[in-house]
């Protein structure tokens, strides 16, 4: 069959496009790389005819136009879902910026059953012979979105990938409502990540617990990057890769012959990922290659299709730590950093793993703008941290001082493992703070 003709029917200006919102909508901005550029170009002209324009997206990995035409926030309220740094510098700078507390692994159904959207704007590859465009670097939530939307707008970008999986990750012409024909832009990249002699530190102790035949998620940032570099170097054998952001360093695994994936008891030899970013490089390698496989969130992050695969290793970064046990990696105090993404659907998932294990790293101090050294390990956060992982979930605890299974412990021996894992010179304050919070006993070390 022909779709050529209900292509040109539905095809319009990125103007136009941006023609359709009126005040007071509910635009969807998609997500990463799939956020729209040319018919955000065109909205952004319409800053000041519009009014309480409510715009959802996330992941954001260049500033939009809409953000520039209007700085103060007047006419688009940004609602972010997980922030990149342009979201984060809108939420703690304006009060039009706010952030959508989430679980990623339940954000198709937010949108089927909690959202409102008018218009979704979507960027994806071209049309194929059989009508359907896919969704490439971000089949997430996209489909959730579509079928919840009053009107569908594709943005067409030839540089796409093609991401291959089967599974929600394409969206068919007699679905949308209207085409535009984009500027083609290159796509956004994020540098490979760098790591120093902490995170590397930090990841030779994670390896170390990594059998051969395991299943990866990797978190974004120096640390998992740390830990994917050193599997590329290791003697590990016939991993898996199971994740919710597909990130350079499964690349690099799979290159040096540690990734196959026969192991996996579901999708063998299947790299399953709902959403990628990182360099050109790996976008090629995405692009219709079979074992690469894109399936919306509610199946990657869902604990139930996790817990099936055995010796599942989730890697994740944080912000702080508490001697609780618990965890924080969306905030640090008032001020927003990212979200709470996937980190608890892999903490639960890995736990329920057969010969799994969850691990929750960080560096154990940091260094401020006027160069005064802080403890990451707190003992309680600062007012308006967020609690990402409550503190009967976590199960690994790891910086370059060591690490630390917290399941099974006890208030007082959390505590005392927990401290050990903080920089020596910050160590006698937590002590005193624990014996305040009265979870330290006298035979601690």
């Amino acid at each position: 069959m022909d779709y050529t003709k209900s292509y040109k029917e539905k095809l319009i200006t990125a103007a136009k496009a941006a023609s359709l919102v009126k005040s007071g909508d509910y635009v969807d901005y998609a997500w990463c790389t799939n956020t729209p550029v040319s018919i955000d170009r065109e909205l952004a002209k319409r800053a000041k005819e519009l009014k309480d324009v409510k715009v959802r997206g996330g992941v954001l990995l260049w500033v939009p136009e809409i953000f520039k035409a209007d700085p103060e926030g007047e006419t688009f309220i940004w609602t972010s879902w997980h922030s990149g740094g342009p979201d984060r510098g809108r939420i703690n700078s304006t009060d039009a910026a706010f952030y959508g507390p989430i679980r990623y692994s339940e954000l198709p159904r937010y949108y089927r059953e909690n959202c409102e959207v008018d218009i979704a704007y979507i960027t994806c590859s071209p049309m194929d012979k059989h009508g359907y465009f896919n969704f490439g670097l971000s089949a997430s939530h996209l489909m959730a979105v579509i079928e919840k939307a009053k009107t569908v707008v594709i943005e067409v970008n030839e540089k796409m990938p093609i991401a291959l999986g089967g599974v929600e990750n394409v969206v068919h012409i007699d679905q949308v409502d209207y085409v535009v024909e984009g500027d083609n832009p290159a796509l956004a990249t994020l540098p490979k990540g760098s790591f120093g002699d902490v995170d590397r530190k930090v990841a030779k102790l994670i390896v170390e617990e990594i059998p051969n035949g395991a299943c990866l998620q990797l978190g974004i940032g120096g640390m998992p990057n740390a830990v994917g570099s050193l599997i590329a170097e290791s003697d590990l054998k016939d991993l898996g890769v199971h994740t919710e952001m597909f990130v350079d360093g499964f690349v690099d695994m799979y290159k040096n012959g540690k990734i196959t994936g026969a192991k996996k008891s579901i999708d063998r030899f299947r790299q399953v990922y709902a959403f990628a970013a990182g360099s050109q490089e790996m976008y090629d390698f995405i692009d219709n290659n079979p074992q690469c496989m894109a399936t919306p969130v509610d199946y990657t992050n869902d604990a139930r299709i996790i817990s099936q695969l055995d010796n599942f290793i989730s890697i994740n970064n944080a912000v702080n730590v508490d001697l609780w046990g618990q965890v924080s990696s969306e905030s640090a105090g008032l001020r927003h950093i990212s979200g709470a993404g996937g980190q608890l659907d892999f903490v639960l998932g890995a736990y329920l793993s057969k010969g799994g294990k969850s691990f929750i790293c960080l560096s154990s101090t940091y260094t401020d703008k006027a160069g005064e050294v802080h403890s990451r390990i707190l003992p309680n956060f600062d007012a308006g941290s967020a609690i990402t992982a409550a503190r009967p979930n976590t199960h690994w605890i790891v910086t370059e001082h060591g690490k630390f299974n917290v399941k099974g412990k006890s208030t007082w021996e959390r505590a005392e493992g927990i401290i050990n894992l903080a920089a020596p010179e910050f160590r006698d304050e937590l002590i005193k703070e624990a014996e305040k919070m009265n979870i330290w006993r006298r035979s601690n070390r």
